[in-house]
């Protein structure tokens, strides 16, 4: 049995390797002939037989399963392998390469022909002059005339996380699996090798992203290598855009990815307190609205509404804040810092401090404009319960006199036999629900 089935996995990696190197023999033999032969718009017949064979080994390698096609790349000449590695769906880059030999491995992750996916965003920045310069690659090979130090990636795809990490020594983490880690995790020092004198530097840490919709914390993974500064996050987020346009723009703003990443930090502080200061207006308006004569209930709903996302992004910066100030702790105590960027991280958690206390305040305010909100929908709520007591108070004598009439006793009552006994029941039923509205009012029970 086990002879069969290594000589059918044998015959059906031969099928699948033959397949494939036919398909790139063919794809070179037609684009020889094409190229040798003049004819009209030799440009795109050439394309169109391109793209049909290339469709065919996307196909085919799309449909191999992950464990035949790693043996079918290593399998392959050189030149056929780098081919066939870029037409490799990116959805199947990341299993496959844990089935490849090391060598291959690394040979494919250095490939500079290989495009960086054009889904993932990577900023590449580099001192010019103290000013930070933005470098759009394409291709890895772009990398090694640039002396960067800062790399930003935004929702970075396994195969780019995997060219950039294996070109810098590095192991990008994804930034979907960010918010799994613990908080005791989030920061840690790790060495290169027993030989290597440089560390690698890892935080996770988290940054608001305000909108409209709906507001969260984006979870941000950075790595200080080299004094390089990695972060990878899977969205964009305002503080980051901030600080690229302040660092491009200002001669001496950054001189290393330290620098860098200390700025990102204080530049998201100032992004909580801005979005603080929008909690402030917003609960303002809750509370003139709140304190005015009359308030509807759609109008209280609207307002408990405003004051739920108030309370959410209040607990959200803070939250923020707290992460900041353990990340800029841990550099401070590990000496990773400089003494100009100590002072730098002092200032930042002073400005941190200082937002301690608007968030604390922010609280005790959402508290009691949550409390009258839900006093003035009860006030509302009594008052139709009021109502409905007093018709039921006031109905009550005419429900007792329609009941005695309507017993039909024969001799004690001569209005049964009168031709205007009726008419004269009726009108002393509206005499009794007369008196009680009369008297509620002169009360004073019916105002309000």
């Amino acid at each position: 049995m086990t002879e069969n089935t290594s000589s059918q996995e044998i015959e059906r990696l031969a099928q699948h390797l033959h397949r494939v190197q036919q398909l790139l023999s063919r794809q070179r033999m037609v684009e020889s002939l094409v190229n040798r032969q003049e004819m009209p718009r030799q440009e795109i017949v050439s394309e169109l037989v391109h793209a049909q064979h290339m469709n065919e080994l996307r196909q085919l390698l799309t449909t191999v399963d992950v464990v035949d096609l790693a043996r079918v790349l290593e399998a392959l000449s050189l030149e056929d392998r780098d081919l066939a590695w870029e037409h490799i769906p990116e959805s199947r880059i990341d299993p496959l390469l844990s089935f490849l030999a090391d060598d291959v491995r690394a040979e494919l992750l250095n490939q500079p022909r290989r495009k960086i996916s054009g889904r993932s965003k990577l900023n590449v920045f580099e001192l010019d002059n103290g000013r930070l310069r933005h470098n759009k690659i394409e291709r890895l090979e772009e990398l090694k005339n640039q002396s960067p130090i800062w790399i930003d990636m935004v929702a970075p795809t396994a195969i780019t996380r995997h060219m950039i990490g294996n070109f810098f020594g590095l192991k990008i983490p994804d930034p979907e699996s960010l918010t799994d880690l613990e908080a005791s995790a989030r920061f840690y020092v790790e060495e290169q090798s027993e030989t290597s004198e440089h560390q690698e530097l890892h935080l996770h840490s988290d940054f608001l992203l305000d909108s409209e919709a709906s507001s969260r914390n984006v979870a941000v993974a950075f790595i200080i290598y080299r004094n390089v500064l990695f972060s990878v996050r899977g969205k964009e987020l305002p503080v980051f855009r901030l600080q690229r346009f302040r660092a491009r723009t200002q001669p001496g703003y950054v001189t290393d990815g330290k620098d860098v990443l200390l700025d990102l930090y204080a530049a998201d502080a100032e992004y909580s307190a801005d979005a603080l200061e929008s909690v402030y207006a917003e609960l303002e308006a809750a509370g003139r609205n709140i304190l005015s004569p009359e308030i509807s209930d759609e109008q209280a709903a609207h307002i408990l509404s405003e004051i739920t996302r108030s309370e959410d992004l209040n607990g959200l910066i803070r939250r923020n804040v707290l992460d900041t100030r353990r990340a800029l702790s841990f550099l401070m105590r590990g000496k990773f810092l400089t003494l100009e960027q100590q002072e730098d991280a002092r200032q930042i958690l002073r400005d941190i401090e200082s937002l301690d206390g608007h968030t604390g305040f922010l609280f005790g305010k959402i508290n009691f404009l949550m409390d009258a909100t839900v006093g003035f929908i009860n006030i509302n709520q009594n008052k139709i319960i009021k109502i409905f007591s007093v018709a039921s108070v006031a109905f009550l004598p005419p429900t007792l006199v329609a009941s005695i009439y309507g017993m039909n006793f024969t001799g004690w009552f001569p209005e049964l036999t009168w031709q205007y006994g009726y008419p004269f029941a009726l009108v002393l039923m509206a005499i009794t629900v007369a008196i009680p509205f009369w008297y509620f009012r002169h009360k004073g029970w019916l105002r309000g």
